[in-house]
């Protein structure tokens, strides 16, 4: 198939392209470069093409695309705090995707959040109701509404992933919004002290990069014409249980600092209830935390290049 993957030289973005490539479909990459890098691509960077742009340019592209895998979305809460146009800013891009795909008859794979789920008790399951409580969440979550408006009105086949807490190679170009695996990762190589907010007994819903891969495949390759689905493990641990496991798989003991949290509407816990997306699209996650360390400790082992 023809796929196009907004964000395609990003973390997640360029796992999943690495993988289409792998399966044999003809992959382009449409990317601003905001948290991406041609590098993460390296290895298969002649098989690609690569279109240096905002994923709001698709219409200018003059190419045709059997799937859209739209993950170039400003990806971190702080950004949206920053700057409070990124919330309309997604949400006008997202239409310039729901656009194309309405005139070329494409399908749409799509980056949603669990921090949706914010203020809501665990385990979340995706008819839960959504509240108020960030930029960054408005933002996604009025990409889900519009996904659902274009499949109603003009049956654009629209798939919505939330993602839980991912973490997995290629995160270096995120740098301060990688995951906190990855940078307590980073900081106890460096023999440099972490800080927790809080009192670390907060939890995620750690998933494997390679797994929300998988997702991504199997929404793409649905006969699913809509649906919005988690993409977690079902498991959470505290932050401090996570620092304990990676410190022991380093063989480090870890420098903590714990400092207040004044972060307003903090997401506290995540976990995600995989029984729609299970029977829906067959996702069951292969990758559980201690595989998961294992296999980011092997590849910074193999790549420390990668370390920033």
């Amino acid at each position: 198939m023809k796929v196009l993957v907004t964000g395609g030289l990003g973390f997640i973005g360029s796992n999943i392209v690495e993988r289409l490539v792998a399966d044999g479909h003809e992959v382009t990459i449409l990317d601003n470069l905001n948290t991406g890098n041609e590098a993460n691509v390296a290895s298969i960077k002649d098989k690609v093409e690569i279109v240096k742009s905002d994923a709001g340019k698709i219409g200018e592209m003059g190419k045709d695309f059997d799937v859209i895998l739209h993950q170039g979305i400003y990806s971190s809460s702080p950004m949206y705090k920053d700057n409070r146009h990124l919330t309309s800013t997604v949400i006008d891009e997202m239409i310039s995707v729901l656009e194309y795909a309405r005139e070329n008859g494409s399908r749409i794979v799509f980056a949603s959040s669990s921090s949706l789920y914010n203020q809501n008790d665990p385990p979340h399951h995706e008819d839960m109701a959504i509240k108020v409580t960030d930029f960054y969440t408005e933002g996604r979550y009025g990409m889900e509404r519009l996904a659902e408006l274009y499949h109603k009105l003009y049956g654009v086949r629209c798939i919505a992933l939330r993602y839980f807490s991912v973490y997995g190679p290629h995160e270096k170009y995120k740098g301060k919004y990688a995951n906190l695996i990855t940078q307590f990762l980073w900081a106890m190589k460096k023999d440099e002290k972490i800080v927790v907010f809080g009192d670390g007994n907060q939890t995620r819903d750690f998933i494997y990069v390679d797994d929300v891969v998988e997702a991504n495949i199997l929404a793409m390759n649905s006969q699913l014409d809509y649906g919005v689905f988690n993409v977690g493990t079902g498991n959470s641990v505290s932050i401090n249980e996570m620092i304990g496991m990676l410190g022991k798989k380093l063989g480090k003991e870890p420098q903590v600092e714990y400092v207040e949290n004044t972060i307003k509407n903090y997401v506290m816990h995540t976990r995600a209830d995989l029984s729609h997306v299970s029977a829906k699209l067959g996702f069951e996650p292969k990758f559980g935390l201690s595989k998961g360390m294992d296999a980011l400790v092997k590849y910074y082992q193999e790549n420390p290049s990668e370390m920033p």
